[in-house]
């Protein structure tokens, strides 16, 4: 069988995203791993309704093959919301739903690369978006983030030394995985290298609503002359996961490439998902219960943030995000946090986290680790973290022993 399969599919090759979320069956087990947002939030009762209003006011023909765009309406609504949120003017021809932003990353994928492309992705960089291009077995140029995003003078650098470079991947908003926001300035000057060098942006941005302590910043597609961006989003982080419901803006031949895609791919997404979503939006506040849903956070990520400063040792370094579900410890060389977590303390103090190394392409970085907040409440954030940081003192002891 080995020798019909495609290679991208690679059978010896694990996909990023197999395994990376290991089970403890232990009742006191507390996880700081999957960026899954807190089911306390969702919007059962409203959403239910949403359903319920779509199929009464459509009937059948809700059920009928739609457009392969998605919902004119609820497109029409995020082209309004991306105008308002991020100074995108665009229109709803330019908005293509997707099944979830994972769909949207790989859609753009297959649109542009070719077995071997040259791609640069900032570094640590989402799991699931290596998962999407490795499939297109391409030649990784990592480029480094700094406290305001990516590094712009190593993304000009990459695309002087292989210029060929077809596309550049970043998360801009709360980064995952380590939580950073790339600044204006910076979104600016990445569009002019981007017309200057001639490649296209993916803008990955799924929590960019999620912000603790401001409004979300312009959009990079706000800064876009050529239609070299293609926006992304989703309703999985702001409503429910399982609404499966991302959304994308692009223009011109790299909109028409994407929709080919689509069409290639599964024709349309749900109609009757879009057609609740746009329901659920018409007679509900979707900002006002991002900002219920902000408030909660903020507090889980200020538990977070206390924990990292009461209990890890003073050599690891993190980040303090201003939005989103993530922060990012960096550990002294010489800890490998992946094997310590299997081997230590996962079994001994039943917490658990992601390595570094799934978020590096070569996966050639091992002395840090993600840590999510989303899921837990800020008592057991504060337990978890206490079990987390003691164990991680005794690793740091270990590699540089008091004498």
């Amino acid at each position: 069988m080995k020798e019909l399969l495609a290679q991208r599919v690679n059978p010896d090759v694990s996909s990023a995203l197999s395994g990376l979320f290991p089970q403890d069956p232990n009742p006191t087990a507390i996880t700081f791993a999957a960026g899954s947002p807190n089911e306390k939030l969702f919007p059962v009762k409203e959403v239910q309704a949403a359903f319920n209003t779509a199929i009464e006011q459509e009937g059948a023909h809700l059920f009928q093959y739609q457009s392969s765009q998605g919902n004119p309406a609820l497109r029409q609504k995020l082209a309004d919301r991306i105008a308002k949120w991020g100074n995108v003017t665009t229109t709803a021809e330019n908005v293509l739903l997707t099944v979830g932003g994972q769909q949207g990353v790989e859609l753009v994928a297959k649109a542009l690369l070719n077995d071997g492309d040259d791609i640069a992705v900032e570094v640590p960089t989402y799991i699931g978006a290596l998962a999407a291009f490795d499939l297109y077995r391409p030649r990784y140029h990592a480029v480094g983030l700094q406290p305001d995003g990516i590094d712009l003078d190593q993304v000009e650098a990459t695309m002087q030394r292989y210029p060929h470079t077809k596309l550049l991947y970043t998360v801009p908003d709360y980064h995952n995985p380590t939580g950073i926001t790339m600044s204006v300035d910076k979104r600016r000057k990445l569009v002019e290298l981007a017309n200057r060098y001639n490649f296209v942006i993916l803008e990955d941005t799924p929590y960019r609503d999620l912000g603790y302590e401001h409004a979300p910043l312009p959009a990079i597609k706000s800064f876009d002359t050529e239609g070299r961006v293609a926006f992304l989003s989703s309703f999985s982080k702001i409503m429910m996961p399982a609404l499966r419901t991302g959304w994308l803006v692009a223009d011109g031949e790299l909109l028409q490439a994407i929709l080919k895609m689509r069409l290639a791919s599964d024709l349309e997404a749900t109609g009757v998902t879009h057609a609740a979503i746009n329901a659920y939006m018409d007679h509900n506040d979707l900002d006002a219960h991002i900002r219920a849903m902000n408030d909660h956070y903020r507090q889980q990520r200020d538990a977070m943030l206390t924990g990292l400063r009461d209990y890890f040792p003073d050599e690891a370094t993190y980040t303090k995000p201003a939005g989103g579900f993530f922060d990012w410890v960096t550990l002294p060389k010489g800890i490998d946090a992946g094997q310590l977590m299997l081997n230590v303390i996962s079994p001994d103090a039943h917490v658990t986290y992601v390595p570094a190394t799934n978020f590096y392409p070569n996966r050639d970085v091992h002395n840090a680790l993600r840590l999510s907040f989303s899921g837990v409440d800020p008592a057991t954030i504060d337990a978890g973290m206490h079990r987390l940081g003691d164990q991680l003192k005794a690793a740091v002891r270990q590699v540089n022993p008091v004498i």
